[in-house]
């Protein structure tokens, strides 16, 4: 297979996960009540979606010519969004004890996972490619490394505290 239709296959798969995250956020966001974890998820929705775009122009630019090629900026890059701030943070994790005794580790835990194995896939992908592809996907592993961060300290923050809960009554 030439080096172009590999790393074409490499980012269609990419944009195939990234619509599979945003598709997962979309869900999720129907099952949260709470204002401020609405108010994540949109912007996490909206961050995917922003990626779905990099990664369409990347294979546009892909399938136009050669990889060299590709106009990739500093300007296409993602600042870390902090989703809540400190107060929000707190207040989410009280209101999600007294709204339920069923926590919401699965989906923070499943949300994890996703972030994790994209940014693990594009850092792999990275090591084997050279060049403004492999800009493009170091670019990519990092801003899923900051959607991961968050993620993982949601669901250790839940695990934690649903642990000391005293269940039963």
């Amino acid at each position: 297979m030439e080096p172009n239709q590999t790393l074409i296959r490499i980012f269609e798969y990419a944009l195939n996960q990234e619509e599979t995250g945003k598709s997962f956020f979309q869900t999720s966001l129907q099952r949260m009540a709470i204002g401020a974890a609405m108010s994540a998820f949109t912007q996490l929705i909206q961050e995917e979606e922003r990626h779905i775009l990099f990664i369409k122009k990347i294979l546009e630019g892909l399938k136009q010519g050669s990889p060299d090629q590709l106009q990739i900026s500093q300007g296409d890059a993602l600042e870390t969004t902090n989703y809540f701030d400190e107060r929000v943070r707190s207040e989410f994790l009280q209101q999600r004890l007294y709204e339920s005794m069923v926590p919401d580790i699965t989906v923070f835990s499943v949300a994890w996972l996703i972030e994790k194995d994209l940014s693990e896939f594009y850092e792999r992908m990275a090591n084997q490619t050279e060049g403004k592809p492999r800009e493009a996907l170091l670019m990519l592993a990092e801003w899923e490394k900051g959607h991961e961060r968050f993620f993982r300290e949601y669901r250790d923050k839940l695990t934690e505290i649903y642990s000391r809960m005293p269940w039963g009554g």
